[in-house]
């Protein structure tokens, strides 16, 4: 499997995430849900803090990934919805994100007004690629 990641130098080169990836032969998608900051009975941990709900979401997904065989390198599109996006990137500034940062996945951030459960302040999906 050949993974090309693409950032046209006539754009700006966002530090966080690839503009574009490529990926050719033979490969294995891996699609990985919404994952929200919620505990075994689907509750909100860590309720109104951003910097431990993304950590409690960012562990849940290292588990996802590791259970099909996959690691953060493997992803290459991340979709994080938020209730506020000044809120999540500035917590995103006091952790360490688990991407690469010389071959980030695709991002997209998206505002929503709500998410399954009030206490939720973050959800992301992701898709990530191995070898077949």
């Amino acid at each position: 499997m050949d993974k090309q990641f693409i950032n046209p130098p006539e754009l700006y080169k966002h530090p966080s995430y690839s503009r574009v990836i490529t990926v050719k032969g033979p490969c294995k998608f891996i699609f990985i849900a919404g994952q929200t900051p919620s505990d075994e009975k689907y509750q909100p941990v860590h309720p109104g803090d951003y910097r431990k709900q993304y950590e409690h979401i960012i562990a849940a997904l290292t588990i996802q990934l590791k259970a099909a065989g996959a690691t953060w390198d493997d992803v290459v599109v991340r979709r994080v919805f938020t209730l506020d996006v000044d809120a999540l990137q500035k917590a995103l500034r006091e952790v360490k994100r688990p991407e690469s940062k010389e071959f980030p996945p695709t991002s997209t951030m998206i505002g929503v007004t709500r998410l399954s459960n009030p206490g939720f302040l973050i959800e992301m999906d992701l898709i990530a690629i191995t070898n077949a």
